[in-house]
């Protein structure tokens, strides 16, 4: 069983998400707070294994909640997905930076909703298209960044199927695109991506995209 905790705002989105969560069974949601600040305190006194995360809320936002997060609770222990309705590229390299493992729009289907929380529980990471083609965007427009030598190093220990996967996965592709594109199935890509996330150190596919840059290797 998967606990949950809802952070938002708003009455309606937390009873929304709530009724997309009983898709799946072995989901079950301990909480609901309508405000950032609560969280830690929740933390301290529950089971929880996952924390979906509004951006926008009085007190503080879902970026310093996630931060606040972070600094009892380490991410190999407690997932946390951002779920808003801004994408833009900044909101989503803050909450990253900020220990997020997942960015997903609020106008994802249930059943995206759903999968996105079965990856992130899994040890994965999830991005929603929207949220990759903002963090994309924002490392093509910057300027290059000087090429981490010590992250370039930890790639090279790469296959070159693995590689070919990291710099797919970069590009904004999802493993289903990738398993087409490279005439395998989805769960190999899974395998190679997973792999090449724990030889470079990466805590999950977000993070992978940023290290790839980091590393020189653009798609």
């Amino acid at each position: 069983m998967t606990n949950i905790l809802i952070v938002d705002d708003q009455d309606d989105m937390r009873a929304g998400i709530r009724s997309m969560l009983l898709l799946d069974p072995t989901f079950v949601v301990v909480g609901d707070l309508s405000d950032g600040l609560q969280v830690p305190a929740f933390l301290r006194d529950n089971a929880v294994d996952l924390v979906l995360m509004d951006i926008r809320m009085p007190g503080i936002d879902g970026v310093e909640a996630t931060r606040r997060i972070r600094r009892e609770h380490p991410a190999s222990r407690l997932r946390v997905i951002v779920l808003t309705t801004f994408d833009q590229d900044e909101i989503v390299l803050a909450a990253l930076r900020a220990g997020a493992n997942g960015f997903l729009s609020k106008t994802v289907s249930p059943a995206e909703l759903v999968a996105g929380i079965a990856e992130v529980v899994a040890g994965g990471g999830a991005l929603s298209a929207a949220a990759t083609a903002a963090l994309i965007g924002h490392m093509t427009d910057s300027p290059p960044p000087v090429i981490d030598k010590e992250l370039l190093e930890r790639f090279s220990a790469l296959t070159p199927r693995e590689r070919d996967v990291v710099v797919a996965v970069a590009s904004g592709l999802d493993n289903h695109e990738i398993a087409a594109q490279m005439s395998v199935s989805p769960f190999t890509v899974k395998t190679h991506a997973v792999r090449a996330m724990t030889k470079v150190g990466a805590r999950d596919r977000a993070q992978l995209v940023t290290f790839t840059f980091r590393a020189g290797l653009y798609p």
